[in-house]
């Protein structure tokens, strides 16, 4: 099986260091998906944040790395992003997988089984379920639910991609794994890391293959 470690940020995760620097680490560490989500009260807008995105995309295709942009179909777009990744209250899948075309990869968090058949039947290639744990990554984050969705939709679905999210550290990733996730999304475990290389090397302690 191969495993996933799906990281996520934006400026408002780490203020004292640029994205791109904390990006340049992560993705040298070994992470092997990046999301760009860019919200909260210092987040950028306009001509900043699509040069942010370039960036991103810059660095991340230089380690043959995917990624992502969160919720914002037009940054998405322009920025030639390889997927874009959605909630329950970004608009229906179906909408956004005829705008970002069948080319991108499309993510879509779920927290109930009956959201993750519709997401699935609509044209998502993967599911972010969570909060796993307790988080306080996101101010609106709902309750968490352990890993019971993540085991019910992966005996329903077990060749579609499951990413948990949501408090996951290096000490209880072993439970989300178990569960049936093929990856790990992680924000704050990474971004406010003193040790980057250090924190990423734990995540993807184990025999499993990394890809």
């Amino acid at each position: 099986m191969h495993r996933h470690l799906y990281f996520i940020m934006g400026t408002s995760d780490n203020q004292d260091l640029p994205v791109e620097k904390i990006l340049e680490e992560a993705l040298e560490a070994g992470i092997t998906e990046f999301q760009l989500r860019e919200k909260g009260p210092h987040a950028k807008s306009g001509k900043a944040l699509l040069e942010l995105a370039l960036n991103c995309k810059e660095l991340c295709a230089r380690h043959d790395v995917p990624f992502f942009i969160n919720d914002d179909v037009e940054l998405c777009i322009t920025s030639d992003a390889d997927g874009l990744h959605i909630g329950q209250d970004d608009g229906s899948v179906k909408a956004a997988r005829l705008q970002i075309g069948p080319n991108r990869k499309l993510g879509v968090s779920v927290h109930t089984l009956e959201q993750a058949i519709r997401a699935v039947q609509e044209g998502a290639d993967y599911l972010g379920i969570g909060p796993v744990f307790a988080t306080n990554s996101k101010a609106d984050a709902r309750p968490p639910s352990g890993v019971s969705v993540i085991q019910e939709v992966h005996a329903l679905y077990p060749d579609v991609p499951i990413v948990g999210i949501g408090g996951i550290t290096e000490d209880n990733a072993h439970v989300v794994w178990e569960a049936g996730a093929t990856g790990i999304a992680v924000i704050s475990a990474i971004a406010g890391s003193t040790n980057r290389k250090e924190t990423i090397a734990q995540f993807k302690k184990g025999s499993a293959v990394w890809n």
